[in-house]
C-alpha cells in the first residue's frame, strides 16, 4: 500500500501522493507563496494513510503537513461563456483563463 495524504488547498480537497504533481488555484489558496518562494508547506491535512493505517484528523492532524515543491504557474486553456435570449437580440460572450500552480510532494509529514 501507498502513502497519501488528503489536504485542503482554499475550498478544494485534494489526494497527494509523494513525488506526485497536481494542480491547484492560484488565489490565496496557497500560504505563503510569493514569487521567490520554491517551497510551501501545506498544513491543512484531513487524512493520512501509511501501510494500511489511516489518521483521521477532527478537522485536522495536529502537527501534520505535506512539503511541496513549486513548479510553475500556468494559465489554462480559456472557457467561452456565452449567453443568449432568442428573438431579442440579445449576445454576451465572456472568455475566462484560469490561472493555477503546478506543485509536486517532497514529504508528507504526520507530526
Amino acid at each position: 500500500m501507498t502513502r497519501y495524504a488528503v489536504i485542503l488547498v482554499g475550498s478544494h480537497q485534494y489526494q497527494v501522493e509523494e513525488n506526485r504533481i497536481f494542480e491547484v488555484e492560484k488565489m490565496t489558496s496557497l500560504p505563503k507563496a510569493d514569487a521567490e518562494a520554491k517551497e510551501v508547506k501545506l498544513d491543512q491535512v484531513l487524512l493520512v494513510q501509511d501501510n494500511g493505517k489511516a489518521k483521521v484528523g477532527q478537522p485536522f492532524i495536529p502537527k501534520a503537513s505535506v512539503t511541496c515543491e513549486i513548479l510553475e504557474t500556468v494559465r489554462l486553456p480559456k472557457v467561452i461563456s456565452f449567453k443568449f435570449k432568442r428573438r431579442k437580440g440579445y449576445k454576451r460572450k465572456k472568455g475566462h483563463r484560469q490561472t493555477v500552480v503546478r506543485l509536486k510532494v517532497k514529504s508528507i509529514q504526520t507530526g
